[in-house]
């Protein structure tokens, strides 16, 4: 039920931000500003690359979307701020938002709790040798992906398909993140499903099919080209689509999400067995963005899914919370 934007007080969009994907941020943020006024909320642009956090406390915002992406954002260090100045806020919480962003620390709680996701190994700045760099093929077999462990929007990734490239990939990604994932190639279909809600009430929205020109799917294609399909339904095969979206439901319970998400999968073209690649947890809001579209396909507007989001926005240690004053 689409609710009255007046209840909900002043409304800050954080968007911008200091991480590499700043441009894209401005972009979700200028959707979500609109989306929001567009409903009649008390809505104001707020980055927070420009102005300190403690502003939102002295401009009287009563509660914020975020719209940042990447660190400084999507990394449990707003949400830090925002726990600590007692405004309610978006998405997921400080705890969250710290693991879902580190690929290596999601892999970790996946593998934990059963879940599949694609062998790997972890590189770390300064601590591995040219000779272990060139031994990983070895360990994961080719083609496979290099990517830093902390960004999005398909930063710093590289799909190496011969060892000589191998000393450029990591170098690529070693100069965005301390950490570097080296991971398995899942050939086969590539897909996204958004979850919204937190716990029980978590649902899943319809499975996107992304296929991309030649499969890169990287950061040009994902925001600046019209190339890429898009397909909802995803017209896989029957019983598929509810199978990943029961399986990206349990992959954002456990690692304690809100608000809403998605999740990227690989489904092995060979066994049909589906991968879990990575969640985001401040999904992009662009007009080429993958939750919106997924929404849409459920009879969710934009707007009426940004108004929802802000509905849900909360804190970790709020009133409610044991132990809160």
């Amino acid at each position: 039920m689409v609710q009255d934007g007046v209840q909900f007080g002043k409304v800050a969009v954080l968007m911008g931000g200091r991480s590499a994907e700043r441009e894209v941020s401005l972009m979700s943020g200028q959707g979500v500003l609109q989306a929001l006024r567009a409903r009649g909320v008390d809505a104001h642009a707020f980055d927070p690359a420009q102005q300190p956090m403690d502003e939102l406390q002295r401009q009287g915002f009563a509660r914020c979307f975020i719209a940042l992406h990447g660190r400084f954002g999507e990394d449990g260090t707003v949400q830090g701020a925002l726990e600590l100045l007692g405004i309610p806020y978006t998405g997921a919480g400080v705890m969250a938002s710290s693991m879902s962003i580190d690929k290596v620390m999601t892999k970790r709680v996946w593998q934990a709790e059963g879940l599949p996701t694609p062998r790997h190994v972890l590189l770390q700045r300064g601590h591995f040798t040219a000779a272990q760099v060139c031994d990983i093929p070895a360990q994961l077999g080719l083609p496979l992906i290099v990517k830093p462990a902390r960004e999005g929007s398909s930063l710093g990734v590289t799909k190496v398909t011969t060892a000589s490239q191998m000393q450029d990939a990591v170098a690529a990604a070693v100069a965005l993140d301390t950490d570097v994932l080296c991971e398995q190639f899942i050939a086969g279909d590539e897909v996204t499903c958004p979850v919204l809600g937190a716990g029980s009430d978590a649902r899943a929205l319809p499975v996107i099919h992304i296929v991309a020109p030649e499969g890169q799917y990287d950061y040009q294609n994902k925001y600046f080209t019209d190339v890429t399909e898009y397909r909802v339904p995803c017209n896989l095969p029957a019983g598929e689509e509810a199978a990943i979206q029961a399986l990206v439901v349990k992959a954002y319970r456990v690692l304690g999400c809100r608000g809403w998400g998605r999740v990227d999968v690989m489904i092995d073209a060979a066994t049909r067995q589906p991968y879990l690649l990575e969640i985001n947890t401040s999904p992009g809001m662009t007009g080429h963005s993958l939750v919106p579209m997924a929404a849409k396909a459920d009879g969710v507007s934009y707007e009426d899914l940004c108004v929802q989001l802000l509905a849900d926005a909360s804190l970790d240690y709020g009133a409610n919370k044991e132990g809160a004053a």
